[in-house]
């Protein structure tokens, strides 16, 4: 399994922009930290989103909202999938994890996802 992104530096980014109305300013660091987070959950063209400010700030809004969305949609289904493992549904559990997969485009996130679907057996 791949490591856990850290995706820190870029939610306080994002939450000091986007919450804050504090300016965004594209330093070196930035556009670095705004291309690397972007590749991460399967963006393209993030650096042509770059090249103008109201570009960079839609790609941040749409990082944020892939990373926010993939995260509550694989929580989500884990929790109900669990459920239905316990309650020795093994089918449904395993439609959960499919269902994911179907939509979830952050590539760490399928990657869990995934790996739930090939772990889960019909065994308590």
């Amino acid at each position: 399994m791949a490591n856990r992104p850290n995706w820190d530096l870029f939610r306080a980014l994002s939450r000091r922009v986007l919450r804050d109305g504090v300016p965004l300013v594209l330093t070196e660091d930035v556009r670095t930290l705004l291309l690397h987070t972007a590749r991460e959950v399967a963006i393209r063209d993030a650096e042509l989103a770059l090249s103008t400010e109201e570009g960079a700030l839609a790609l941040m809004r749409e990082t944020g909202r892939r990373i926010t969305d993939g995260s509550n949609r694989l929580t989500d289904a884990l929790h109900v999938m669990w459920q239905h493992q316990r309650a020795g549904d093994y089918n449904s559990a395993r439609q959960l994890m499919r269902d994911v997969l179907a939509v979830e485009v952050v590539p760490y996130y399928r990657e869990l996802a995934q790996g739930q679907l090939d772990d889960m057996s019909d065994e308590p």
